[in-house]
């Protein structure tokens, strides 16, 4: 698999955009992950509040899928070994963020597996978060060619194995979690409780 003809015509286009535009790019490759990580802390706090099993169950499972993707993008890449670009591209313009050191492999991307499984596991537990969270996704895979430490097919294999493992995972792991929840807030213990929220029967 080879995607240098379009890395390069990627990484030319990033040169050519005003600084603002790289800055901006920049800051979102490096810190727009956290803005996954606010989202769980969100929409785990909204389904507590609510105290329905299911919703408080999906918000508990989108941080705990998307770090089982991590892991898996983590076993895969250990296995390619595939150079980064911003070594291994002959002409090509330089990457605008350092190059990662030599063994961090570039495929797939981290980044991208993480994305797109946050994007696609936020949305199942709040379906009209998808039109924020898909975005945010392809943004962030866009954003690792960008600055020049993936190629394009390293953060298209990311995307695909995060969007497709997360609802594989979440599908598998709803229903124990469902009773894992109900059975936490039927327990009387106060710290619990206080985590998964009270529970429809027990509300006044």
């Amino acid at each position: 698999m080879d995607s240098s003809d379009l890395y390069r015509d990627i990484t030319d286009f990033a040169h050519a955009t005003p600084h603002w535009v790289q800055s901006a790019v920049e800051v979102w490759t490096e810190y727009g992950l956290l803005l996954f990580g606010l989202l769980f802390i969100s929409v785990w706090w909204r389904a507590r509040g609510q105290g329905s099993p299911r919703a408080v169950a999906l918000a508990v499972l989108a941080p705990l899928v998307t770090a089982l993707v991590y892991i898996a993008s983590e076993l895969v890449k250990s296995t390619v070994d595939e150079e980064r670009p911003c070594r291994a591209v002959a002409g090509a313009a330089a990457s605008l963020i350092p190059c990662p050191p030599y063994g961090d492999w570039s495929f797939p991307s981290n980044h991208s597996a993480i994305a797109g499984a946050a994007a696609v596991a936020l949305a199942l537990a709040v379906p009209r978060l998808a039109w924020l969270t898909l975005p945010m996704g392809l943004l962030m895979a866009f954003s690792r060619v960008f600055v020049g430490v993936h190629y394009p097919h390293d953060v298209g294999m990311g995307l695909l194995l995060g969007a497709s493992l997360a609802p594989l995972a979440v599908a598998a792991l709803t229903g124990p979690m469902i009773r894992i929840t109900a059975a936490v807030q039927g327990s009387g213990n106060r710290a619990a409780v206080w985590f998964t929220g009270p529970g429809p029967a027990r509300r006044p």
